[in-house]
């Protein structure tokens, strides 16, 4: 019988640990998947029966899935288990969660079950735009992942503060969790105004735009969930639960607009600020009276 040598023995029950753990980040990744493909039973089942029910569902499985996608990066990371097929695992989960699953809950609460009282013509344009614009959102949030797993610490085109990181442009999940938090803020009832259709087109087109920017966006990966915290932090995160669940429609709604106003407030500070720093100062200008005229005699 070969006996090992101890240190070779503490090396494969190490690597066996290893190779466990890779199946905690996985289980939230696939969370993160059976969330979407809910999502998306429920938006369909909508067409035929009870709309409001099924749409409200789909909603608050997209905003459910946000936390899965955070934590299973996270997870891997404090333990050490990231591996190229997680990354490729989380950005598929991301396209199907908050790409595909949130452009068809766009379309089916914004334009499908717009009346027939309506103007005929307007009607067909509106529901034809609002497919188009529905589809740009979902190009536009599989092009922004595609683009976050080529680059590498990629920095927005208005930098913020040194050593901050930033998302270059706004993250899917929270592009799709705008959408969801409105479906939810308006009880998923079905839109029947056509000029909220267009408010609506105006704001899945605006998201869509924002993913594929060079704007950047809070990324909040300063905060460590390995390192010691206060004691009352679990209050406070349960206070701030029970508010979330009390009264989840205005609360979500205003979350994440303000985050996506966020990133357009610091792109337009940002340009206000560099104009202001190129526009030539009063000191800078040339004072005719100090010029000398080459027709005055000396």
């Amino acid at each position: 019988m070969n006996h090992l040598d101890p240190a070779e023995l503490r090396a494969r029950n190490q690597a066996r640990l290893r190779r466990g753990m890779y199946l905690l980040p996985s289980c939230f990744t696939a969370g993160n998947i059976a969330l979407g493909f809910y999502s998306i039973l429920q938006t369909m089942e909508a067409i035929t029966h009870d709309a409001q029910s099924h749409l409200d569902w789909a909603a608050i499985a997209i905003i459910f899935a946000i936390p899965f996608d955070a934590l299973d990066g996270r997870i891997a990371r404090m333990t050490n288990t990231e591996s190229d097929f997680g990354k490729e695992l989380d950005s598929l989960a991301d396209a199907i969660t908050f790409g595909v699953a949130p452009a068809l809950l766009a379309f089916i609460w914004g334009f499908h079950f717009l009346p027939d009282s309506i103007n005929p013509q307007l009607r067909q344009h509106l529901v034809q735009a609002g497919a188009f614009i529905c589809f740009l959102f979902l190009l536009s949030g599989v092009s922004r992942l595609a683009r976050f797993n080529i680059s590498h610490d990629p920095l927005p085109r208005n930098p913020g503060r040194p050593g901050r990181k930033y998302f270059v442009g706004m993250p899917i999940p929270a592009a799709a969790g705008l959408l969801a938090a409105t479906v939810h803020f308006f009880n998923a009832y079905p839109v029947e105004a056509w000029w909220f259709a267009i408010a609506w087109l105006v704001l899945v087109g605006l998201c869509g735009f924002l993913m594929v920017s060079t704007w950047r966006f809070w990324s909040a990966k300063e905060i460590n969930l390995s390192r010691r915290h206060p004691f009352q932090l679990p209050v406070l995160l349960a206070a701030i639960a029970y508010v979330v669940l009390r009264y989840s429609g205005v609360f979500l709604f205003l979350w994440a607009l303000t985050y996506m106003f966020s990133g357009i407030w610091a792109r337009a500070a940002y340009s206000w600020s560099r104009r202001r720093r190129t526009k030539p100062s009063d000191t800078e200008l040339p004072n005719p009276a100090a010029e000398t005229d080459p027709l005055r005699p000396s």
